[in-house]
């Protein structure tokens, strides 16, 4: 039982430094912890300290974007605008607490977006988007225009908020594609709810944003991610031999001793 406490020790132990000391933190990821420490405070109903925050952000993106320039325009104008609106949310006297976190998350997801390269955390939101987006179609198929109308503004809600984060990560091409059937969808909602044939644009869109998630979710991991496991498994595979030969040894001196003992 020891042995087994020893060896998890051990783990947790190597586990935990390899991936600070590997490097140190980037200046990239120091961004992405003050989007999500701007995002608590605002959980927190602290939208003072959130906007301090995100004043320190804007200081350390300038210094990030003057001196290794590791950001694409488009990236900066990204950044820009999520993290706009993302004071404001901050500063606001009459914005409301949900609209104050959906901000605030978007913003967050947009960060973690350029600094992640695989399974960005927009992609944890497929259930909720999926589910909104299901729950519309399965109205309009009923013919159920409140229900649709209410589930189809969940899901364009749900979909604002992940939007610039996928334009960080999908092609173009898709994110035309997607906001092409969307918009259709929305101008002509009644037209989709009474019409079966119109109602096969939801059926395409169903299968526009399976496909997205899914590739995002098959994208292969940074060789990099792939050394870090290797070493760690490797480093935890010494560290329990050796325990497990320290316990031989400890042992195999105490059968010694005891042999001693009753030759004595």
């Amino acid at each position: 039982m020891k042995l087994k406490w020893l060896s998890l020790l051990a783990i947790l132990f190597l586990l935990t430094p390899i991936s600070v000391r590997a490097e140190g933190q980037t200046p990239l990821e120091k961004l992405d912890d003050i989007s999500d420490e701007a995002l608590q405070m605002v959980k927190f109903h602290r939208y003072e300290d959130a906007r301090k925050l995100l004043d320190y952000f804007s200081d350390q993106l300038t210094n990030v974007s003057g001196k290794t320039q590791p950001l694409s325009m488009d990236q900066v104008r990204i950044i820009h605008t999520s993290h706009d609106e993302a004071m404001e949310a901050a500063v606001s006297p009459n914005m409301n607490h949900e609209e104050r976190i959906s901000r605030l998350t978007k913003f967050r997801l947009v960060i973690d977006a350029i600094v992640t390269s695989h399974q960005p955390l927009w992609t944890e939101m497929e259930n909720q988007v999926m589910t909104a987006f299901n729950s519309a179609k399965i109205a309009a198929a009923k013919g159920d225009t409140s229900s649709f109308h209410s589930n189809f503004n969940t899901f364009l809600s749900l979909y604002n908020m992940i939007y610039p984060s996928m334009k960080i990560d999908v092609s173009a091409e898709n994110i035309q594609r997607l906001d092409a059937r969307i918009k259709f969808i929305d101008e002509y909602r009644l037209q989709v709810i009474n019409d079966k044939e119109s109602q096969q644009e939801l059926e395409k869109l169903d299968a526009d944003l399976s496909h997205l998630f899914a590739n995002m979710e098959d994208d292969e991991a940074d060789p990099s991610l792939w050394w870090v496991i290797i070493s760690t498994g490797s480093i935890i595979i010494m560290t329990l031999s050796y325990v497990g030969w320290r316990k031989y040894q400890g042992e195999k001196e105490l059968r010694k001793n005891r042999s001693r003992e009753h030759k004595d």
